[in-house]
């Protein structure tokens, strides 16, 4: 349970954030937030609960939240994405700065990161940086942690009336959500093999955004950058089973050759019955 305190905090960063959301965040954050508000308690007045927005992200895009004590290692961060599930912080920012904080609080990770974990595109993009992770070098993990910072954290995304803001550490901090959208800082568009190398300030607003067109050419654009890494092995992840599996024999590529060639024959039924 929350302190009083903690819930006058909550609701300064509610009110205030959520008054910027229509004209800054982007369209599937504007989508779910009412179905949070609807479905997981969200609300000026009450703190949702992990385990309810857990089982909502469970039902709509496969993934769940793991609640954590303290900030974990980029590995296991990073690892945990692969899986589709997200290790989210509990405590609440300090109430004398209720809309600054300086590292993640619940109101970063359920403003600012849930509402995209609902988007099926979004999920899968950062599912992405996940797998890309598992088995990498530990440049390579610098690498992607990197490419997670500018998107998932702070990523702008392009759309008909402009760009907009994704990134949680955006839709989770008022300043920076109205200065990223604002003439000061520099816009680039999103190349991870790029965006991996470029050094970021943790403490002060990003002096450079990057732009995504679209949440499935960035997740094509991560699956790109991850071949380029040396890995020994292939995988995938079992949505059936939620497990991943290591493809390093050939019966296990048979087997995964299999199951899409079946998804294949489905489509393919399909787009006949629609007369494509």
């Amino acid at each position: 349970d929350y302190t009083e305190q903690e819930k006058e905090t909550w609701k300064t960063v509610y009110s205030t954030l959520k008054t910027l959301y229509n004209t800054h965040a982007c369209r599937q954050h504007r989508y779910i937030f009412p179905l949070l508000e609807e479905n997981c308690g969200y609300g000026t007045d009450n703190i949702p609960q992990l385990e309810d927005i857990s089982n909502f992200l469970h039902e709509c895009t496969g993934w769940r939240l793991r609640p954590v004590m303290g900030l974990l290692s980029p590995r296991d961060f990073l690892n945990g994405l692969a899986f589709r599930v997200f290790h989210s912080t509990q405590y609440i920012r300090h109430h004398s700065k209720p809309l600054y904080t300086p590292e993640p609080d619940v109101c970063h990770e359920l403003l600012g990161h849930v509402p995209l974990f609902a988007d099926p595109e979004f999920a899968s993009f950062s599912q992405e940086i996940g797998l890309a992770s598992l088995g990498a070098s530990e440049d390579d993990i610098k690498k992607l942690a990197t490419c997670y910072w500018f998107t998932v954290e702070f990523g702008l995304c392009k759309e008909e009336s402009g760009i907009k803001a994704y990134g949680a550490g955006l839709l989770s901090s008022f300043g920076e959500l109205e200065y990223c959208l604002s003439d000061k800082p520099k816009k680039e568009s999103f190349d991870p093999e790029h965006v991996s190398t470029v050094q970021y300030p943790i403490t002060e607003y990003q002096p450079v955004y990057f732009v995504t067109e679209s949440f499935e050419d960035a997740k094509q654009k991560m699956r790109t950058f991850a071949q380029s890494l040396k890995r020994p092995f292939s995988l995938r992840y079992n949505p059936y089973t939620e497990t991943i599996e290591v493809l390093d024999n050939k019966q296990k590529v048979l087997n995964f050759a299999s199951s899409i060639q079946s998804e294949f024959g489905i489509l393919a039924q399909a787009l006949d019955k629609l007369n494509f």
